[in-house]
């Protein structure tokens, strides 16, 4: 984002410091909810209840063995009750979690759009490592970040104007100067979403018609919609590209490796639309304003 930073110390009379540390707890123990979220969506169980219980020998986790990584570490990678290892995902996941809540504050800064851009990140963590397991993409996680980006765009214009959206500041929607920002805002989530989804969707039709074949689920026409709605045509843009790119780099190294396996059914492609999706939030701006001034005279 391109918007000036509160500084948390200002804000509440605490060093910067004492802000990362809190939220890098707090993204850790959203991390450890996560966990829960990548392992119980995919199977259509509720994340509420039961408690949470090994895998392995169905005994209930105590409390105090469900600190986020320091548990793991503690019991040595291993459930207490059955001894079988704990898989590496869920001390990543929250590591993880807590690593990219730290970024988000670092370059967000304390005010109004922190609370969404951690929300949006936890999102796309969520529906990266379930991709990368299952190769879905849920609409029951989905549909909430497509609600929670409109509410996003009608709620924080009305607070901050058109700082916290940079698209409002560019064509086409520079244009509608005159009419309500939340208005002008929700537009841009409009087209964010047509360019996200209906690209997508798109390509998608395209190469089936094509090739035969589906390209691609809606789940990632799905993602992209929502995905749209929040950051708006411009880093939209960004982030199927960055995507691309980068499915391209690892997928081609994928396929090198395992030339017994097809592309299609080793690269779920929502990993790299959430890495697009996240470069895109936190540095599309510079990013754009780069590729500018650097190859457009």
């Amino acid at each position: 984002m391109n918007f000036a930073i509160s500084n948390f110390e200002s804000v509440t009379g605490l060093p910067d410091l004492f802000g990362y540390i809190f939220v890098g707890l707090f993204g850790a123990i959203v991390g450890s909810f996560l966990n829960v979220v990548i392992h119980r969506v995919p199977r259509e169980q509720s994340i509420v209840f039961p408690n949470s219980k090994c895998p392995k020998c169905d005994a209930a986790i105590k409390p105090y063995d469900n600190f986020p990584v320091i548990s793991w570490i503690f019991l040595g990678g291993k459930c207490r009750n059955c001894k079988e290892p704990i898989a590496w995902r869920y001390p990543a996941v929250e590591f993880l979690t807590a690593l990219l809540f730290g970024v988000v504050f670092w370059q967000i800064g304390f005010n109004w759009y922190l609370p969404v851009a951690l929300y949006f990140t936890a999102t796309l963590v969520s529906l990266v490592f379930i991709d990368a397991e299952h190769m879905i993409l849920p609409d029951v996680i989905n549909f909430p970040l497509l609600f929670v980006g409109l509410i996003a765009r009608i709620v924080l214009p009305a607070i901050g104007g058109a700082i916290y959206f940079q698209d409002l500041q560019h064509a086409p929607l520079i244009q509608m100067q005159g009419y309500p920002v939340w208005l002008v805002s929700l537009a841009g989530a409009g087209l964010g979403a047509l360019v996200g989804g209906g690209f997508l969707w798109f390509i998608g039709w395209l190469w089936e018609k094509l090739r035969g074949i589906e390209a691609m689920g809606f789940g990632d026409v799905k993602m992209m919609f929502a995905v749209g709605v929040l950051l708006g045509w411009r880093l939209t843009f960004l982030t199927l590209f960055v995507g691309a790119f980068a499915g391209a780099l690892i997928g081609v190294a994928i396929i090198i490796r395992d030339r017994d396996k097809d592309m299609q059914t080793q690269i779920p492609f929502g990993i790299y639309l959430g890495i697009g999706s996240f470069v895109s939030l936190l540095f599309g701006e510079r990013l754009i304003e780069w590729y500018l001034q650097t190859f457009i005279p």
